[in-house]
């Protein structure tokens, strides 16, 4: 469980990634294969700060999480310039009542039978630290570091970098 002192944070991170749809999701592959990171749909956390992926039953993704259950999860919004890396264990749950409940349409295009199909189950990813840039987009501001740079031969530090313990 989140201390207080991590409360902030915890919910910066959350707030961070709220409006992002699509995250890279990194596992360690099967016998000690190298790690294989891929772009997946991302339905969105839960009060308790659960990442929640669906994927298929069979998949590789299912073999690599068996096998070793650490992960990391990466956000990125660069019109914003918001960026999220997000490390914790991930979990394969065939709880068809969850799977209902976290299904949107738009998942049929890769899981064409549903969420009745027997082989679409959900990844879940309990977070356990962030590491978070959090950048301001204004021109001015960027304008501002840039001179500020230039200046004095000393790179921006614009923005907002933490790290947060979640578990």
């Amino acid at each position: 469980m989140v201390d207080d002192a991590n409360e902030a944070g915890r919910k910066k991170v959350l707030g961070l990634i709220d409006t992002i749809d699509y995250a890279l999701f990194t596992t360690r592959g099967t016998d000690g294969a190298p790690l294989h990171a891929r772009p997946m749909a991302y339905r969105k956390v839960e009060g308790d700060g659960d990442l929640w992926f669906f994927t298929k039953r069979d998949s590789r993704k299912a073999e690599e999480i068996a096998a070793e259950p650490r992960c990391l999860v990466a956000f990125a919004d660069p019109r914003q310039q918001t960026f999220v890396s997000i490390a914790g264990r991930s979990t394969i749950v065939a709880d068809r009542d969850k799977v209902t409940a976290l299904w949107n349409e738009i998942y049929r295009a890769w899981f064409p039978g549903g969420p009745s199909d027997d082989n679409v189950v959900l990844i879940r990813v309990e977070a356990e630290s962030a590491e978070y840039w959090d950048t301001p987009t204004s021109a001015v501001v960027y304008a501002f570091g840039y001179l500020k740079a230039l200046a004095t031969g000393k790179p921006s530090h614009a923005g907002e970098v933490g790290t947060v313990e979640l578990a």
